[in-house]
């Protein structure tokens, strides 16, 4: 099965009545779940991107209280884990801001783990990577964010 570009579809849809575009939504929302998530973000989220954030963030703390801290290895698994839900969440939201919300505070809760991240060499360099990772994405902000976010981001340095 070939898989047409999205202005092909974009066109196609404008062919649909209202009811046949509800449906397939629908349908769309069945097939996979972040098909769902997106859809859930859509219709009840995307007016409100700070309570977004802060139900990403409760969800974050929940991961975050799961870690086994037993094992360094099972903490980077489980760090890997929250890292790949933040940049889900953040697809959702077009916005650069709440990328860099969720990160800086992906940071954050890092930092406060116990045993520290910093006495092993892999979650110290994933820390550092997030790190450059936020500073690029601040750079493209305007002037005020940028100060405020650099701001949070000496912080944790």
């Amino acid at each position: 099965m070939k898989i047409e570009s999205i202005v092909t579809i974009k066109k196609e849809l404008k062919h649909h009545t209202k009811d046949e575009l509800l449906e397939l939504c629908l349908r769309l929302g069945k097939f996979k779940k972040e098909n769902k998530a997106l859809l859930t973000y859509l219709l009840f989220e995307a007016h409100d991107e700070d309570g977004y954030v802060l139900s990403v963030k409760s969800t974050l703390d929940e991961l975050f209280e799961g870690i086994n801290t037993d094992s360094y290895f099972y903490m980077k698994k489980t760090i890997r884990k929250i890292l790949r839900q933040i940049r889900i969440y953040s697809r959702y939201s077009l916005k650069k801001t709440t990328e860099i919300e969720l990160l800086l505070y992906f940071c954050e809760r890092l930092n406060e783990l116990r045993p520290s991240i910093h006495r092993n060499t892999t979650l110290s360099n994933l820390y550092q990577r997030q790190i450059e990772s936020i500073k690029k994405k601040i750079s493209v902000l305007h002037e005020d964010l940028q100060y405020d976010y650099n701001l949070q981001l000496q912080e944790l340095q």
